[in-house]
C-alpha cells in the first residue's frame, strides 16, 4: 500500500459524499475527537480523586440527639 491508495481513497470519498459535505464532516469528526479527549480527561480526574466505594450502601443521615431537661 503506497501513496497511490491514499489518493484513490481521497477521490472515492469526494465522489461519494461530494465536495460540499467534506468540510462539514471534518468539523463533526473534530468535535467528536475533542469530546472524546475531554471525556478521557474527566475520567482520569475522577479515577485519581479519592471517592467512596460506589457499591457501598449509602449511610443514613443521623440527627443530633437533644437532651430534654
Amino acid at each position: 500500500m503506497g501513496p497511490e491508495w491514499i489518493i484513490v481513497g481521497i477521490i472515492a470519498v469526494v465522489v461519494l459524499f461530494g465536495a460540499k459535505k467534506l468540510p462539514e464532516m471534518a468539523r463533526s469528526v473534530g468535535r467528536a475527537q475533542g469530546e472524546f479527549k475531554k471525556g478521557l480527561k474527566e475520567g482520569a480526574t475522577e479515577d485519581a480523586a479519592p471517592s467512596a466505594d460506589p457499591h457501598a450502601a449509602p449511610q443514613p443521615e443521623t440527627k443530633p440527639e437533644t437532651t430534654e431537661s
